[in-house]
């Protein structure tokens, strides 16, 4: 699993580093019947039996996920699960009409909070989104109806995947959803990291064909 040495490091081009778990690079050598990632940290594995690929709704929610993506961005996830009580704890919950009106104070504050990655481009970003958020409240939008629109369609079928190998980094839906958080002014959400926010709230649902979790959902 990749990670930082220097979590304020400058963020890396906007192409989206593909360093979330779920990926071929992170996964390893993973037996059949284990966890698709998380197995030996039961942090990580609540994550993935709780949470990852399950849907996920609501505006502050879904400007959390996004944010927390946008932050885990060149790092390993499980760097960002960990701050993940930090992060709401700094950003008041992630209430976006709260972020929208954080000043250079705030900025500063962050910056020097230890509790998150005190990264200024991530910062400025969440700060920028909580405030395209309520622009488009203001033009009668919702970020949920957003993303939800991404959802694949009946004629976009697809096998559950075996290998992370197989699990695609983004798809034409992501692409084409980065693409609309960006002409609504959305920052820091790339095709990629469109795509793991999809995987993450349930959008697309990407556990293996073995995993635990896929054969639980199966069982009588």
């Amino acid at each position: 699993m990749t990670s930082s040495a220097d979590p304020t490091a400058p963020d890396r081009p906007a192409g989206d580093p593909v360093a979330h778990p779920v990926s071929a690079a992170t996964a390893g050598d993973r037996p059949p019947g284990r966890r698709c990632f998380g197995d030996g940290d039961p942090l990580y594995e609540r994550y993935h039996d709780e949470e990852w690929g399950r849907p996920v709704h609501g505006e502050r929610e879904l400007y959390e996920r996004m944010t927390l993506e946008a932050f885990q961005s060149g790092l390993a996830w499980i760097t960002i699960l960990r701050r993940r009580d930090g992060f709401r704890a700094a950003f008041d919950g992630f209430d976006p009409a709260v972020v929208a009106g954080y000043d250079e104070g705030d900025v500063e504050r962050l910056m020097a909070d230890t509790r998150i990655i005190r990264n200024r481009a991530k910062i400025t970003a969440a700060i920028a989104n909580a405030r395209a958020l309520l622009d488009l409240h203001g033009a009668g939008g919702s970020l949920d109806a957003l993303f939800w629109s991404a959802t694949p369609g009946p004629d976009d079928p697809r096998d559950r995947a075996r290998t992370f190998a197989d699990v695609p980094a983004s798809t034409p839906a992501s692409t084409a959803l980065a693409k609309e958080l960006k002409r609504h002014g959305f920052r820091f959400v790339g095709p990629v990291t469109a795509y793991a926010a999809m995987q993450a709230c349930g959008i697309v649902d990407d556990h293996l064909a073995d995993c635990p979790v896929v054969l639980a959902r199966a069982a009588p």
